[in-house]
């Protein structure tokens, strides 16, 4: 199957991914991976894409399209993938339909993640990291064994800038508004199938099992 996974930061995505290309004996492509992959491997798209990432750029939808378009043509690709972490725009969107058009595929169905945004802010302002030895913790899912102390070296744990309250309610807005269109591109073409990203891993993931296999009814207008 053709799958691409959606949702805001801190839904889950590429845990349930894994989980899910492994389930279908599919690639998970996540961009992270292929970007570091392309950039390791020095392909023409992965030295052009090292020069922005070196300098903290965000690399252009030109490069990023081109290194999806590489990946999907690969023969583990062949029998279907989940994607994750692309599209996040209307322009990838309708790139993707493009690179997938020119391969002789289709997408098989997009599943998006649905996650309140209290959970979100709980998940993502939660985590704390030790800044001598940069291990990490979450103040619910993985907490120190000594509040505010870092198990393995004992300094105090702090919380990064990106991790604020505030920085992450401007995340999820900009996600919010980036993505409206897309969510409405999938759903007009009934692709897109909407599932609840909170709860149990085994659950959220047989959620997005019965999703794939269309046991869930395309998602209707008015989000």
């Amino acid at each position: 199957m053709r799958l691409v996974l959606l949702g805001p930061p801190g839904a889950g995505k590429g845990t349930q991914a894994r989980l899910l290309a492994r389930a279908r004996a599919v690639p998970h492509v996540a961009t992270g991976d292929m970007l570091r992959d392309a950039v390791a491997a020095a392909t023409p798209l992965g030295r052009q894409a090292r020069g922005y990432m070196e300098q903290g750029a965000l690399v252009p939808d030109d490069i990023m399209i081109g290194l999806v378009g590489e990946r999907l043509a690969q023969p583990d690709a062949k029998r279907g993938f989940v994607l994750d972490g692309f599209p996040r725009t209307l322009a990838q969107a309708e790139a993707l339909d493009r690179v997938l058009a020119a391969l002789g595929q289709a997408l098989d169905a997009v599943i998006y993640l649905e996650v309140s945004e209290p959970e979100l802010l709980r998940r993502l302002t939660g985590r704390r990291v030790c800044p001598g030895c940069q291990a990490t913790y979450h103040l619910v899912s993985h907490p120190p064994r000594t509040a505010g102390r870092c198990d393995r070296c004992g300094q105090a744990l702090v919380q990064r800038e990106d991790d604020t309250e505030a920085t992450v309610r401007r995340r999820l807005a900009v996600y919010a508004e980036q993505t409206a269109p897309l969510l409405e591109h999938y759903r007009r073409r009934g692709l897109l199938r909407a599932v609840p990203g909170e709860g149990a891993i085994d659950e959220i993931q047989a959620a997005l099992q019965a999703a794939a296999d269309g046991r869930v009814a395309a998602a209707g207008g008015g989000r």
